[in-house]
C-alpha cells in the first residue's frame, strides 16, 4: 500500500515543528488499521492483493484501487487550523487532497464542544490548540457558520457548528455518481494533558436546541446543562462514564461577547464561573459507539450550507451506526464530490434528545470507492438519491422532514427549515424511500414491500435536534435470499 503523510510541500496544515509528530501518528495509525483491518473479516479480491481482508459490500463490485501499478494510497490528514472548516459544507472549498477511488484517507476529526473542559480536551494537543486558539486579537478558526462575518455573537454567526475535516477530492466524480464510503477504523483521541494519560474525554450539552428544553419538572425549567464523560482511549474499557456536570453561565468570550447560552460553537467556558458537580452518574457504565455525526459529500444548491440540518447528500445524520464496520453510499452533487466529515462521537442513543451525543474527537480511516453513473443502471444503487447504510447485518435508509430541503423549501430554505420538521415528515419520507428500495432493490411489488415493512423493517427516531428531522428504516439482511451473483 503507498503511503502518503501530509507535508509542508502539500499545504495540508503540517508545519516543520509538527511535522515528526504527524509522521509519527500516521505510522501508528496505519499500524492500527492494517491490524484492525485484518480483523474485521471477509475479502475482496483487491484488498487481498494489498494483503488486508474487510467485508463485502453487499451492493457493490470490489473496488478498483487507485493509480500506481494497481496499488492503494493512503492519505493521512491532521486536524488543525488549516485543514478544517467549521460550521458548513461548501462546493467552492478546495480540496485538501485528491484521491484516486479505492484509496484510503484517515482524517483526525475534532468535537467543536472542546472548550467545554480545555484541560481534558485541548491542552497539549498542537492540532486542537491551533483550532480553538482565541484571544483578544484573533481565533484560530475565524468563520464559524454561513452567517455574516461581522454578526456580533462571533464570525459566521454560529449558523452551523461542526469542526469538519476535509474536503477530500476523489479524482472523476461527478455529478450523479455515487460515492460508497467504508469506514475502516475508528479510535479516540487521546487526552495530551499528561495529568490525563491513556484517558479521552467528551461533552453532553443539554442545550437550548434540545427536545426536552422547557419541558422539565426541576426548577429553572429552562437550563443548559454540559455533562463530561470519560472514555478509555486505550480500547480496554468499552464504556464511558461521566466525571461531573455543570450548568451553563454566561461567558465572556475573548473579544469581549457575552454568551448567556450556547449560542456560538468554540467558546472557552471559564471553569470558576461554574460549579462543578461531581458523583453525578455514579456506577452508571455508558457503551461506547464511536461513529460521526456529521459525514457526507457537498451539495449543489447553495455556495454554503449550514452544517446543522442533514440532507440528500448527508452531513448531520446523528446515526449512531455510522462507525467502524459501516458503509454509506452519496448520490455525487458536484465535482470531485467534496467528502468532509467531523461531528465525532463517542456514544448516542437514537434521538439525540437533550441536543449532543457525548462529543469526543476521533480519528477515522475511510476507503472511498466511485461508482460512475454509467455503471449503475441495473444495479441496486441506480436510483439511489438519499444517504444509504450499510452494515454487516442490516440497511438502513435515512427518511428527513424534507428529502432536499434546500430545494423543497425555496430561498429561505437555510432559515425556514428549523420551523417545520417534524417526526410525521420523516417517517413519511422513511415510509416511501423504503417503499422504493424493497421494490427496485429486492423485486417486491407494492403490496408485498407495504406488508413487509409493518412486519420486519424498524422505524425509529434518528434524531430531533438537526433543524431537518430524522426517521431512520432498519431491514435486516438475512430475511432475504442471497443474491444471485
Amino acid at each position: 500500500m503507498a503511503e502518503h503523510t501530509c507535508s509542508p510541500g502539500c499545504n495540508h496544515g503540517v508545519t516543520p515543528e509538527n511535522e515528526a509528530l504527524v509522521k509519527e501518528e500516521f505510522h501508528e495509525a496505519r499500524r492500527s488499521f492494517l491490524k484492525d483491518a485484518f480483523a474485521v473479516g471477509g475479502s475482496t479480491a483487491a484488498l487481498g492483493a494489498l494483503g488486508i481482508t474487510m467485508s463485502q459490500s453487499a451492493f457493490a463490485q470490489s473496488p478498483k484501487v487507485g493509480a500506481g501499478a494497481g496499488r492503494a494510497s493512503h492519505y493521512y490528514v491532521p486536524a488543525n487550523d488549516k485543514t478544517v472548516h467549521w460550521g458548513f459544507f461548501s462546493k467552492s472549498l478546495k480540496p485538501l487532497i485528491e484521491v484516486e477511488s479505492g484509496d484510503y484517507v484517515t482524517l483526525e476529526t475534532l468535537t467543536h464542544h472542546a472548550n467545554d473542559d480545555a484541560e481534558r480536551m485541548v491542552r497539549g494537543d498542537p492540532g486542537a490548540e491551533s483550532v480553538f486558539y482565541w484571544d483578544s486579537k484573533r481565533k484560530g478558526v475565524d468563520r464559524r457558520g454561513i452567517g455574516a462575518m461581522n454578526a456580533k455573537v462571533g464570525a459566521g454567526g454560529g449558523l452551523g457548528v461542526h469542526i469538519c475535516t476535509g474536503p477530500v477530492a476523489i479524482k472523476g466524480a461527478e455529478p450523479g455518481d455515487i460515492l460508497e464510503v467504508r469506514i475502516v477504523d475508528v479510535t479516540p483521541r487521546a487526552s495530551a494533558n499528561p495529568l490525563y494519560k491513556g484517558k479521552a474525554f467528551g461533552s453532553n450539552a443539554a442545550a437550548w436546541w434540545g427536545f426536552h428544553y422547557g419541558d422539565t419538572v426541576e426548577e429553572p425549567k429552562k437550563r443548559e446543562v454540559i455533562t463530561i464523560y470519560e472514555v478509555d482511549a486505550t480500547g480496554e474499557r468499552n464504556y464511558a462514564s461521566a466525571v461531573y456536570n455543570f450548568r451553563w453561565t454566561p461567558q465572556t468570550d475573548p473579544f469581549g461577547v457575552v454568551h448567556p447560552i450556547i449560542d456560538y460553537p468554540g467558546v472557552p467556558v471559564d471553569h470558576k464561573t461554574i460549579q462543578e458537580n461531581h458523583n453525578v452518574l455514579k456506577n452508571v457504565r455508558v457503551p461506547i459507539r464511536p461513529h460521526f455525526g456529521t459525514m457526507g459529500v457537498a451539495p449543489a444548491e447553495a455556495d454554503m450550507v449550514n452544517s446543522i440540518p442533514p440532507s440528500y447528500t448527508g452531513g448531520n445524520i446523528d446515526n449512531w451506526r455510522i462507525g467502524k464496520g459501516a458503509t454509506l453510499y452519496y448520490p455525487v452533487s458536484v465535482a470531485g464530490g467534496l467528502f468532509s466529515v467531523g461531528d465525532p462521537h463517542a456514544s448516542q442513543g437514537d434521538s439525540e434528545l437533550c441536543g449532543t451525543a457525548i462529543e469526543c474527537s476521533l480519528t477515522g480511516t475511510f476507503q472511498l470507492i466511485l461508482h460512475k453513473k454509467a455503471s449503475l443502471p441495473g444495479t441496486p444503487l441506480e436510483s439511489l438519491k438519499y444517504p444509504l447504510l450499510e452494515t454487516q447485518d442490516e440497511w438502513l435508509l435515512h427518511g428527513f422532514s424534507y428529502p432536499n430541503y434546500l430545494a423543497d423549501l425555496g430561498a429561505d430554505a437555510q432559515n425556514s427549515i428549523f420551523a417545520k420538521s417534524s417526526v410525521d415528515l420523516a417517517l413519511r419520507d422513511a415510509y416511501r424511500k423504503m417503499r422504493d428500495f424493497l421494490m427496485s432493490t429486492q423485486g417486491l411489488s407494492e403490496d408485498e414491500a407495504i406488508s413487509l415493512m409493518s412486519i420486519a423493517v424498524d422505524f425509529g427516531i434518528t434524531q430531533v435536534v438537526d433543524g431537518n428531522w430524522g426517521v431512520h428504516a432498519l431491514v435486516k439482511k438475512s430475511i432475504f435470499p442471497p443474491r444471485k451473483t
